[in-house]
């Protein structure tokens, strides 16, 4: 994968900016008391400039970059691998391949997702779209149309193992050793049986 140019940097930079803000005020002062304008004075960005990198409010907690990351693991993982273990490498890597800071940035925006109704199903209809982004690797290293139902069905068996480990690791407030770990243990359940 060649790394992003200048200009994708920098608008990633903002991005993060925007939302590591979002995140320090909805735990300061509550989601539904925080607003746009705020985000984006604390971002020092227009709100017009908000709504360029969120669509919504709820997409600022919601959109990561770890569908990416774990798409380009599912691209570039051996051809020897089985699907479970393409996927349980994917899941891993894209997690060891955040920093503790970022990582510590997930477990607060997990929590919000959690104890926010409007956020819980805003989670909800995005997770049936990381599926089929997901699927779309697996399918092609298979050999499959990028919409094969049977991929789409294997990765949400699997993206379903990981929520139960990330919402573990949310009730528990572990650090990102304890998350890598629980997925493993996630994955292997579908390997091995309870």
């Amino acid at each position: 994968m060649s790394s992003p140019g200048l200009r994708e940097r920098k608008k990633q930079k903002t991005r993060w900016a925007i939302q590591e803000h979002a995140v320090r005020l909805f735990v300061q002062q509550g989601y539904d008391a925080t607003t746009v304008e705020q985000i984006a004075e604390a971002a020092e960005i227009s709100p017009s400039t908000f709504f360029r990198y969120f669509k919504t409010k709820e997409d600022v907690i919601i959109q990561d970059r770890y569908d990416e990351l774990m798409a380009e693991q599912i691209r570039t993982a051996p051809a020897e691998l089985s699907p479970l273990e393409v996927l349980r490498r994917a899941f891993a890597r894209s997690f060891q391949a955040i920093s503790d800071e970022e990582a510590d940035q997930a477990l607060q925006r997990a929590r919000l997702q959690l104890s926010v109704p409007a956020l819980r199903m805003r989670a909800l209809d995005n997770l049936q779209d990381s599926i089929r982004y997901l699927a779309a690797p697996l399918a092609e290293r298979l050999g499959r149309p990028a919409d094969d139902f049977r991929c789409q069905a294997y990765v949400g068996a699997c993206v379903g193992a990981l929520m139960n480990a990330l919402m573990a690791w949310v009730r528990e407030g572990g650090d990102a050793k304890q998350a890598l770990a629980l997925i493993n243990e996630a994955i292997s359940v579908l390997e091995e049986g309870p």
